[in-house]
């Protein structure tokens, strides 16, 4: 009876932490690690009233549309695309013959009804095995980030998120990398493949979500760490 006891105990722990795990992995809105960086606050220069040119409202006609310091925005193209398979074939074929010479006692050779006891021993052992994974992988759209930090080699560490209400639930996706600004188009925009340590997620909450997933006691029973 106590051992029952304990075993209740043990599997409504592990099913509590499941639940707690599952629930801490929820994105939420406005999460600080995400959140967007200000730019840097310039030190404020020697302005000469009598000059034709003052830095704090002069016009860089000059210069390019790039992100290239922190606060700046630059947009990101998805073009994901994963594809694997992978196929294995095993076969192995034992086969094994032997004769035994019928025993003699008393001069007599060991019957049963009739029969030899011992004759010849035969043994043979097959295996096939086959198996096969396919898997592919899509991912299109854009999302706008910001520079958080430039790196001492002047590469760029991007960041950012975007959240779309959609009927009753809504979806977000988020990306985290580095970027080089040499790789980053004219028009301020740069492919998620050419992104470094790219970390790219897309998922969704809500109702339709919650229908479309399995439920917390069904991946509890379905998990690797289940016996049966």
């Amino acid at each position: 009876m106590k051992a029952n006891s304990m075993n209740v105990v043990q599997l409504s722990a592990c099913v509590l932490a499941l639940v707690l795990t599952s629930g801490c992995a929820t994105p939420k809105r406005g999460d600080p690690e995400f959140a967007p960086a200000m730019p840097v606050q310039a030190n404020a220069s020697i302005q000469n009233p009598d000059a034709i040119y003052q830095p704090g409202t002069a016009l860089m006609l000059l210069e390019d549309i790039k992100a290239r310091r922190v606060g700046d925005m630059i947009t990101v193209t998805l073009r994901e695309k994963t594809d694997a398979a992978k196929t294995a074939d095993t076969g192995t074929t034992k086969s094994t013959s032997s004769e035994v010479s019928q025993p003699i006692i008393f001069g007599r050779d060991v019957t049963y009804k009739g029969e030899p006891v011992y004759s010849s021993l035969n043994s043979e052992h097959e295996f096939d095995g086959a198996g096969e994974s396919s898997q592919s992988n899509s991912l299109t759209g854009s999302i706008t980030v910001s520079v958080v930090e430039v790196l001492a080699n002047g590469n760029l560490v991007v960041q950012g998120e975007k959240w779309i209400n959609i009927n009753q639930g809504e979806e977000f996706i988020r990306l985290r990398g580095i970027v080089r600004p040499s790789d980053i188009n004219a028009d301020n925009s740069i492919a998620s493949t050419r992104v470094a340590n790219a970390q790219i997620q897309y998922s969704g909450n809500g109702v339709l979500n919650d229908t479309n997933s399995m439920g917390w006691l069904a991946r509890f029973f379905n998990g690797p760490w289940m016996p049966f």
